[in-house]
């Protein structure tokens, strides 16, 4: 790689770096899924949310990564613009690309926390820890420290509850 390239590489990266303290977000989700045996989908994402007129922002995101979807939320409200979703939600593309990317290349705000707990979960999700009830409990566990520290509704459910450790 020539030193011009490789300037430009260190650029983006840091752009991409900075862009995700701002207006990144690592979340993971309990989504109900009557298809799977527990009812439950564990729901790993990394997403970046712009306006309209910032669109080719989401753009870069998507060829740099090589991966990921762009979703547009369509606003009827007293904006004057919609807003569009970078998603990469892809267990593979979130180990093989997100993860080593942020590894590499470190969040500087509160949401190097957040990663942090993201990698914990997407590693669990991987090795296939999160299919026993025992692993879906430690991810909501490590769900609620990330972003708003809600409480889990996965463990706050009745079905939960019920096949606890008795």
């Amino acid at each position: 790689m020539s030193a011009a390239n490789q300037q430009e590489r260190l650029e983006i990266e840091s752009w991409i770096v900075g862009f995700t303290d701002g207006e990144g977000c690592f979340s993971v989700s309990f989504i109900r899924n009557a298809t799977n045996r527990s009812g439950w989908q564990i729901f790993p994402e990394f997403v970046i949310t712009q306006g309209a007129k910032s669109l080719n922002a989401l753009k870069i995101f998507q060829k740099y990564f090589g991966c990921g979807k762009i979703f547009i939320n369509k606003r009827y409200d007293n904006h004057n613009e919609h807003l569009y979703r970078f998603c990469i939600r892809s267990l593979s593309d979130l180990n093989q690309k997100v993860v080593p990317f942020f590894k590499r290349n470190k969040l500087r705000t509160a949401k190097s926390k957040d990663f942090e707990v993201f990698r914990r979960i997407i590693k669990i999700m991987n090795d296939g820890k999160h299919y026993s009830y025992n692993g879906m409990v430690k991810v909501a566990r490590l769900i609620e420290q990330m972003n708003r520290k809600k409480k889990s509704r996965f463990l706050e459910s009745s079905e939960t509850i019920r096949r606890g450790p008795k």
